[in-house]
């Protein structure tokens, strides 16, 4: 079916589905380089994904390269299509969608890298928190796997941020998430969209939020609350007041406010929390889009003020929602670190805007074919016997998906199909690039 290129029929019709998105020869570069960034143990760069499909010397190079640089399709049309693809395999159908938001450095070097510059890295190990890279806007989707007790975010949408002083049209952070989200709310019509982001994503781009879209973010401490704007007396001139008094920051709304302990499941444990509520006016992020104040505080912890458009969940489940945000930080540290995602070496804009989103999107289909077609709790026992520190270890890992993932293309490459018998220096191959799989 695709030329020079041998999948497991499980992956191949996978990545079948994502067929309206390209061209016809693109479709097949797009399987192979997939394929090749899964398959690839070491070096991931484009020339490294032919290696990993064992493409290299089938296809030329620069049919790689040409793919991210200048072939027809759009990694937002990409990213809703795999979107709609794991929501319909791993969330029930009709149920809300949480979404997590973050952006992420990925480090490069070289002055003419195209969007490349000094930014935030909170990946950084100095004290400083500054690296020189790429950095991308990611909108994932949390899903809850039966095999697994933590939530796990699929990365669907990225894009590029300018570093610096750019042109409005570049978009801030906090614009491009909202550009993302409602890309995503388009495709999923009538469903509610929950999205949790970190405290970095505030800012009057909210106001262009879709009514199904509720925004979760940590509440500034020099934010200034407002009541809600009193009803208009008949008779009375002048236009309606658009906001009530000023009530002041979070530190003083914790002075005054009613708690309420209440058990919250969050970051894998349920902890007794003193948790307030508050609905009240944002003004200056939100304008008159009445918004709640949820406080949570526990003995020995800082305050955690948290700000939502949500007016009808529980403290409690806010709280839970906010924590699960954190598995978009493993979904990059997993993309980066295990994957490769970032390591691609191209410096044009469009092939620099496509590389890294690609990555994630493939970490997402390996995922999705890992939890609709490879999991196998005894790969996992396996791994806890022959790695004996890893005592209390149930669940697999990222590592775990991929490496499976890696075993199951090579058996399918050296095989084609055939069941013939391999012979000895097959079997010498599939046995060497199984040890490298799990290296």
């Amino acid at each position: 079916m695709l030329p020079g290129l041998t999948l497991p029929a499980s992956l191949a019709a996978l990545l079948g589905a994502l067929r309206p998105c390209f061209t016809a020869r693109s479709f097949v570069t797009f399987c192979g380089l997939a394929a090749g960034l899964a398959g690839q143990a070491r070096r991931r760069t484009v020339a490294g994904m032919l290696l990993g499909a064992g493409l290299s010397r089938a296809w030329p190079h620069d049919r790689a390269h040409y793919f991210f640089a200048r072939a027809r399709w759009d990694a937002g049309e990409l990213g809703v299509a795999v979107a709609r693809l794991a929501v319909a395999l791993l969330v029930p159908p009709g149920a809300p969608l949480e979404v997590a938001v973050d952006e992420s450095l990925f480090r490069r070097t070289g002055r003419k890298v195209h969007g490349a510059g000094w930014q935030h890295d909170a990946a950084s190990p100095s004290r400083i928190r500054v690296g020189y890279g790429t950095c991308f806007v990611t909108c994932g989707i949390i899903v809850r796997l039966p095999f697994c007790t933590r939530p796990v975010c699929l990365p669907v949408l990225a894009r590029l941020l300018l570093p610096g002083k750019k042109p409005a049209a570049a978009g801030t952070r906090v614009s491009i998430a909202v550009d993302l989200v409602t890309l995503l709310a388009q495709a999923f019509p009538g469903r509610a969209v929950h999205v949790a982001a970190d405290g970095a994503y505030h800012g009057p781009a909210l106001k262009r939020l879709p009514a199904a879209v509720t925004w979760t973010t940590r509440l500034p401490v020099n934010a200034v609350l407002y009541a809600l704007a009193p009803p208009k007396r008949p008779g009375t001139p002048g236009r309606p007041a658009l906001r009530g008094p000023r009530l002041g920051k979070p530190a003083g709304l914790a002075a005054a406010a009613t708690w309420t302990r209440t058990a919250v499941p969050a970051y894998g444990r349920t902890r007794e929390t003193a948790l307030a509520s508050l609905t009240c006016l944002w003004y200056g992020c939100t304008g008159t889009r009445a918004i709640r104040v949820i406080l949570a505080r526990r003995p020995g912890h800082p305050l955690l003020a948290l700000v939502t458009t949500d007016l009808h969940a529980s403290p409690a489940a806010l709280v839970t929602r906010y924590a699960a945000r954190w598995s978009i930080e493993q979904a990059f540290a997993d993309a980066r670190n295990i994957l490769g995602a970032g390591e691609a070496r191209n410096r044009t804009p469009r092939a620099v805007q496509r590389t890294v989103p690609f990555a994630l999107l493939t970490s997402t289909l390996i995922i999705t074919w890992y939890a609709r077609h490879g999991h196998q709790p005894a790969l996992i026992t396996a791994r806890r016997h022959a790695q004996p520190w890893y005592t209390a270890k149930t669940e697999p890992a990222f590592e775990d998906m991929l490496t499976h993932l890696r075993r199951t293309l090579i058996t399918a490459r050296i095989s084609k199909g055939s069941a013939a018998h391999p012979t000895p220096e097959q079997t010498q191959a599939v046995l060497a690039a199984w040890h490298a799989a799990a290296a």
